[in-house]
C-alpha cells in the first residue's frame, strides 16, 4: 500500500471510480511533467447528490462537501492515467473550482475550501496549492460545483 493510500485510509476517504466523460473528452491526460483533470463534477455512484444554486437551495455547506466530492473524484481521474498509483504526484499546483452561485452569493472561496482543504490532508505539503474559486450562473447537470486540478507527476 502506497502512502497516499495509507493516508486515504487514515482519512476514512477511498478514491471512487472514475466518472465516465459527459462529452467528447477524457477525465485527465499527462504532458511533460504535469497531469491536467477535466472538470470533476461530484457524482457518488453516478449520480449527483444534490442539484441547484448555491445560495438558493443549496447551502454553503452541502456546496463544501460537494466540492470535497469533487476533488476526489478529480483524483480518481488523475489515478486513471496513473496506473491507480497517486504516490506520483510530486504535488498539487492548481485547483480552480467553479460554484452555481445564486446572484447575491459571494462566499465561494469557502466552498471551494472544501476542495483544498481535502487535497491537503491528503498529500501534506504537497497539496498547498494555487487556486481559483470562480462563481458561475450553471454548470453540466445543474451541478452546485465543479472541480479541475493539475497536478506535478514524475
Amino acid at each position: 500500500m502506497g502512502t497516499v493510500d495509507t493516508r486515504l485510509a487514515e482519512l476514512g476517504l477511498s478514491i471512487p471510480t472514475v466518472a465516465a466523460p459527459a462529452g467528447a473528452y477524457v477525465p485527465a491526460v499527462v504532458s511533460g511533467g504535469y497531469l491536467y483533470t477535466a472538470g470533476q463534477l461530484p457524482f457518488v455512484d453516478g449520480v449527483l447528490p444534490a442539484t441547484g444554486k448555491v445560495g438558493a437551495g443549496i447551502t454553503p455547506e452541502q456546496a463544501h462537501d460537494l466540492a470535497k466530492q469533487s476533488a476526489l473524484n478529480a483524483l480518481a481521474a488523475a489515478a486513471s492515467v496513473l496506473d491507480g498509483d497517486l504516490d506520483r504526484v510530486v504535488r498539487v499546483v492548481k485547483v480552480t473550482g467553479f460554484v452555481a452561485s445564486d446572484p447575491a452569493f459571494t462566499g465561494q472561496p469557502g466552498v471551494i475550501n472544501g476542495a483544498s482543504n481535502v487535497l491537503g490532508e491528503i498529500f501534506g505539503d504537497r497539496g498547498v496549492h494555487a487556486r481559483s474559486a470562480v462563481g458561475v450562473a450553471v454548470l453540466p447537470l445543474d451541478s452546485p460545483v465543479e472541480v479541475e486540478i493539475i497536478l506535478e507527476v514524475e
